[in-house]
């Protein structure tokens, strides 16, 4: 169906939609209150939108749309699914791999421990985090040990284990890092009380910690347990050593984030402040990969939706730099996960203000970061690229390099392969296969120009990234046509060379003589390591396809070999390599086939594979 007509049949009701680009990989996933006018609104006067909303409009081949029951519901769906597909025009955190989280298993009796992970399970468990300076959290569990005599075991402790006696007492216990609930030394009420506290440690609440440590205390020491109090007074002082490092930043005891993203170009850090009954608890930063001219207010939106669907840590007031679309929206959303009210703020003046500019400050240092290690690395380049820039006499390094090559038998079964190698090193993602469509017969020269052409007519229609150099495998015949295809595109600007197989000369357009490279230069080297992973590349597709092909024709070719007992012949075989093993008798009896059939088909299977080792170029 067009894509007017799917325009038409966009319903007027909550959803997500769906972005396609030709190759129906999905390029774009957004979210709406009303499907129809949101949908609609990307193709009516184009000309106003920004540069990204223009970019993502030209590469829209196809639509589909998911209807959900409200507005919440759709942001909840529209982040999972981002968060899943990863689409090219979506805002998607750099880093969004595993985190790390504090997790308090949902057991009898439960463990603390680190754990890394994508998303949150719903297994009953608690969780804290994501955290994003490590040594932070690794003190934070320092501390919790310190404080608590938590068990270290990975143990499933409850009652029947308790009652056989599985489980023994360990070295923890013996030197009182741990109270022995294994052997049933603790109650279970005591230990979910420790755990509460420790619950309480973890969000911030360390006054109710010291109140709670200094009751039992005392307590302790009325009965006479000098022991326990001793106990109890050094885990009070374990928890003074650790928030005396907390820094009190508000007047009020109102648990908030404070979020601000930085973003330049195609990159973006995202931070996010953490403060706790009125002390600062931690900071937060992640990568961000974003789309060039995606405007600001629409940046902190989706990292605000990536972030607080990766937490259960989520406090009453979230402070903000500047107004977001669907506020409110949001607001209900991190209402239903949080169980209580949760409210979104700019605010313009205050301690609260002076909050946002903290953020900022740290997010804009951290920018910086990032555009130094980006600065390093340009400069950081192998030094092969550098000579081969020398050797070529270019007026840029050649960090990005494509190279084609063609390989046909006599002309059939024809394809070419691109490689891309990005500061000398194979990128595996970007390479690219081509079937051969409109040459007839074995014509290196025009199918170098249809494929070299095909190429980079995408690449200007899709404003994808443009070779500093381009590689062709052969000589001045499939130069001259590849540059002939580049001239057509008005893209001669490019530079582009030929790698001549018999003496690995250099030629360049317009050039008879072959350049003055010295056969030892590393330039050359990398020139040759590039060709070679080029043909590997086609000839390994080309082998694929005649494989296929083979699969498809072998059997069918052969008299006496039906529809019914090709599928028996394939129900004992796996491959066909594997049927060109077995002898016409295995055949026969296996696949219940007569055995002049059998025969037929192994003499077929072996002319077929004998042009296996002939002429492939």
């Amino acid at each position: 169906m067009e894509l007017k007509d799917k325009l038409k049949r966009v319903p007027q009701l909550p959803g997500v939609y769906f972005f396609r680009n030709a190759r129906g990989t999905i390029i774009y996933i957004g979210k709406a209150r009303i499907l129809r006018n949101r949908v609609r609104s990307y193709f009516q006067n184009t000309k106003s939108k920004d540069s990204k909303t223009r970019l993502l409009v030209k590469n829209i081949a196809d639509l589909e749309w998911l209807v959900v029951r409200d507005e919440v519901e759709a942001l909840l769906t529209e982040a999972n699914l981002i968060r899943e597909h990863r689409p090219r025009f979506n805002i998607s955190l750099k880093d969004d791999k595993t985190f790390p989280y504090i997790q308090i298993t949902a057991e009898p009796f439960p463990r603390v421990k680190i754990i890394r992970m994508k998303n949150i399970p719903r297994d009953g468990s608690t969780y804290f985090g994501p955290y994003t300076e490590v040594k932070r959290l690794r003190a934070t569990m320092r501390a919790l040990h310190n404080v608590f005599p938590l068990r270290s075991c990975d143990y499933l402790i409850d009652a029947e284990s308790i009652a056989a006696g599985k489980i023994k007492l360990c070295l923890d216990y013996h030197i009182k890092r741990c109270e022995g609930p294994c052997e049933g030394l603790v109650s279970q009420e005591h230990y979910e009380e420790m755990i509460r506290q420790v619950i309480r440690f973890l969000r911030g609440r360390s006054d109710q910690l010291r109140s709670y440590l200094v009751s039992e205390m005392e307590r302790a020491s009325a009965d006479l347990r000098f022991e326990d109090a001793l106990r109890f007074r050094n885990q009070l002082d374990a928890v003074e050593n650790f928030t005396r490092k907390q820094k009190k930043v508000t007047a009020d005891f109102t648990d908030r984030d404070v979020l601000v993203v930085a973003s330049e170009n195609t990159y973006g850090t995202g931070v996010v402040l953490r403060v706790r009954n009125g002390f600062y608890l931690g900071r937060e930063k992640f990568d961000l990969k974003i789309v060039e001219g995606t405007p600001a207010a629409e940046i902190v939106s989706r990292f605000l939706h990536q972030y607080y669907s990766a937490t259960e840590d989520i406090p009453k007031e979230i402070l903000l730099e500047m107004e977001i679309e669907d506020l409110k929206v949001v607001e209900t959303w991190l209402q239903g996960r949080k169980g209580s009210k949760v409210t979104l703020l700019v605010p313009q003046k205050g301690e609260k203000k002076k909050l946002v500019r903290i953020c900022r400050s740290n997010a804009d240092l951290l920018l910086g970061e990032i555009r130094l290690r980006k600065l390093k690395r340009r400069e950081l380049l192998p030094k092969p690229v550098t000579i081969l820039q020398e050797d070529l006499g270019l007026a840029v390094p050649p960090r990005r390099i494509e190279a084609f090559d063609n390989s046909n038998i006599q002309g059939t079964h024809p394809v070419a392969s691109m490689v891309c190698f990005i500061d000398g090193k194979p990128r595996k993602s970007e390479y690219r296969k081509f079937n051969i469509k409109t040459v007839t017969g074995p014509d290196d020269f025009e199918s170098m120009y249809e494929v070299v052409k095909r190429r980079y007519s995408r690449v200007k229609r899709e404003n994808g990234p443009l070779p500093d150099l381009i590689l062709i495998d052969g000589g001045k015949g499939q130069l001259r046509f590849a540059y002939r295809a580049l001239q057509e595109l008005k893209l001669e600007y490019l530079s582009v060379i030929g790698l001549a197989k018999r003496l690995e000369e250099v030629y360049k357009p317009g050039m008879s003589e072959p350049q003055n490279i010295p056969k030892t230069s590393p330039g050359l080297f990398l020139l040759r390591k590039i060709r070679d992973e080029a043909h590997r590349f086609a000839i390994s597709f080309h082998r694929e396809k005649r494989a296929g092909a083979m699969t498809r024709s072998a059997l069918e070719e052969v008299s006496g070999l039906g529809k019914k007992r090709i599928q028996r012949i394939w129900k004992e075989y796996n491959s066909l390599a594997e049927l060109k093993n077995a002898a016409a008798e295995e055949i026969s009896m296996k696949a219940g086939v007569p055995m002049k059939v059998a025969v037929a088909l192994c003499q077929k299977l072996a002319e077929k594979y004998s042009a296996d080792s002939k002429g492939v170029s």
